[in-house]
């Protein structure tokens, strides 16, 4: 029997949750690089538009993920946007395992 993990198409290995203003252009930039070294597709929101409330289309991305890693730095629970994508983070993690 297939699990939820097995069952589900994976678009992505890993999507990057962070705060841009405290971690882009230092940590998270030094992470992901690495990641994308070692062939593991990474989704990093480098061109998204912000706005508002977080896009369905973040949405969909953080779905087609097969894990996240959530960056927590000085601000990050300041960011509504943040805050939005992890509460959709942790969906999945109880939808798909």
């Amino acid at each position: 029997m297939a699990t939820a993990s097995t069952a589900h198409k994976w678009k992505y290995d890993v999507f990057l949750s962070f705060r841009g203003q405290d971690t882009r252009d230092n940590f998270t930039r030094h992470l992901h690089e690495a990641l994308c070294r070692k062939k593991i597709k990474t989704f990093i929101d480098n061109n998204l538009e912000r706005g508002e409330e977080i896009t369905p289309a973040l949405l969909r991305t953080i779905e087609e993920s097969m894990i996240s890693i959530i960056i927590f730095s000085k601000n990050y629970a300041s960011s509504p946007w943040c805050l939005d994508e992890m509460v959709k983070i942790l969906e999945c993690k109880e939808n798909f395992g």
